[in-house]
C-alpha cells in the first residue's frame, strides 16, 4: 500500500467511524426505568396518603412509574433501612419519617440522617388525642383525671412504634401533667392506621397520632377527638382544643415527613428530583389533598431540609432522654 492509499483508506475509516459515532444511542437520561418509593409505615395512615399523592404526581411529571411500596416492621426500621441501603441511583427512593431523629435515641438502629440524600420536606402535623366513640370521657381533663387516679397500666395508649413521636407525644405529655410515664403503658403499633382500629376494636384505650390520621374514623363516628397537641386549633377540627386549653399544658409535638433517598445519590439525579418535587408540592393536586384531609404543608428542600432533620434530632434527644426513652 503506497502513501496515498494509506491516506485515502484511513480517511474512510475515519468517516465510518464517524458516521458510528453520530448513530450511537445516547446514555439515557434519568429516569429510565420505573421508580420505588418506600413508605416505612403501613397503608391507611398519614405517611402513606402522603406518599401515594406524591408518587403519582412523580410519575406524571417524570414519565416513569412510580410504585409506592410499604415496607413496615421494627417501628420504622425496616423501611427506612431499606430507603438508606438501597443503590444511590434513584430508583429507590421513599418518605423518611421524623422517627429517623428518634429511633437511634432508643437503640432501634444506629440509622440517622447522615445517612440519607435528604430531597425536601414536604409535610408537618401536630399530634392529637383520640379516643373510641364509646368511651366515657367526652374531654383530655377528663382522661387525664382517669388515668392519674387509675391503677398502674389500667390505661394504654398508642398511636406508632416504640419510641416514635406519637410515642413522645405520649410520654410528654404525660410528664408535662406530672404524670410517671410507666402509669399509663405504650403499646406499639406499626402506624397510626393500625392502632387506631386497635382502639376501635377495645385493644387501647387512647391514641395519640395527629387528628388528620384519624379523620375516616371521626366522621364515622367511631372516634372521639378530645385535643391537638399543636399551638393552635386546626381548621378542619375547629371545635377540638388544643392540649393547652383543653388542660393548661404546654406540651406540643409534631411529626415530619422528608423524601429521601440513600446517602451518595449523583448530582443530575438530584437536580431532577428536587425540582419534580416542588412542581408537585405546589401543583393543586397535593394542595387540594393535604387541605382537604387537614394535613400541613411545608416546603425545605436539599440542605435546608437536612439542617432542620439535624436539629430534630438533636431536640428530640435531650426530650427523649428526659422522658426516659433514650438509651443514652
Amino acid at each position: 500500500m503506497n502513501r496515498r492509499t494509506g491516506l485515502k483508506f484511513a480517511g474512510v475509516a475515519l468517516a465510518a467511524f464517524g458516521m458510528m459515532a453520530s448513530v450511537a444511542p445516547a446514555q439515557a437520561e434519568y429516569p429510565e426505568r420505573p421508580i420505588t418509593f418506600i413508605v416505612p409505615w403501613g397503608a391507611g395512615g398519614g405517611t402513606d396518603a402522603v406518599g401515594r399523592i406524591l408518587g403519582s404526581l412523580l410519575e406524571a411529571d417524570l414519565g416513569q412509574p412510580v410504585n409506592v411500596v410499604n415496607r413496615t416492621g421494627g417501628s420504622g426500621v425496616v423501611g427506612h433501612s431499606a430507603i438508606a441501603t438501597a443503590a444511590p441511583d434513584g430508583y429507590t427512593i421513599g418518605m423518611a419519617t421524623v422517627e429517623v431523629a428518634m429511633m437511634h435515641h432508643v437503640g432501634l438502629t444506629d440509622l440517622t440522617y447522615e445517612d440519607y440524600t435528604v430531597l425536601a420536606q414536604v409535610n408537618i402535623d401536630p399530634g392529637g388525642l383520640m379516643v373510641r366513640a364509646d368511651s366515657p370521657y367526652q374531654t383530655a381533663a377528663e382522661l387525664l383525671e382517669a388515668i392519674k387516679n387509675g391503677e398502674d397500666g389500667e390505661f394504654k395508649g398508642s398511636g406508632t412504634g416504640q419510641g416514635g413521636i406519637w410515642h413522645l407525644g405520649q410520654a410528654g405529655w404525660m410528664l408535662a401533667e406530672g404524670v410517671d410515664t410507666a402509669k399509663s403503658p405504650w403499646v406499639p403499633s406499626q402506624g397510626s392506621a393500625p392502632a387506631l382500629q386497635d382502639m376501635v376494636a377495645g385493644g387501647v384505650d387512647y391514641v395519640t397520632s395527629s387528628l388528620p390520621e384519624g379523620r375516616a374514623l371521626i366522621d364515622a363516628g367511631e372516634v372521639r377527638a378530645l385535643a391537638t397537641m399543636g399551638d393552635e386549633r386546626l381548621a378542619i377540627f375547629p371545635d377540638v382544643p388544643t392540649l393547652g386549653e383543653a388542660t393548661g399544658t404546654d406540651w406540643t409535638v409534631g411529626a415530619w415527613r422528608m423524601v429521601a433517598g440513600p446517602a451518595g445519590l449523583p448530582d443530575e439525579v438530584v437536580e431532577k428530583l428536587i425540582p419534580a418535587l416542588e412542581r408537585a408540592y405546589n401543583s393543586d393536586e397535593y394542595r387540594e389533598f393535604m387541605e382537604g384531609r387537614g394535613l400541613g404543608m411545608v416546603w425545605r428542600a436539599g440542605d435546608d431540609a437536612k439542617a432542620f432533620m439535624a436539629k430534630s434530632d438533636e431536640d428530640f434527644g435531650k426530650v427523649m432522654s428526659a422522658a426516659g426513652l433514650s438509651d443514652g
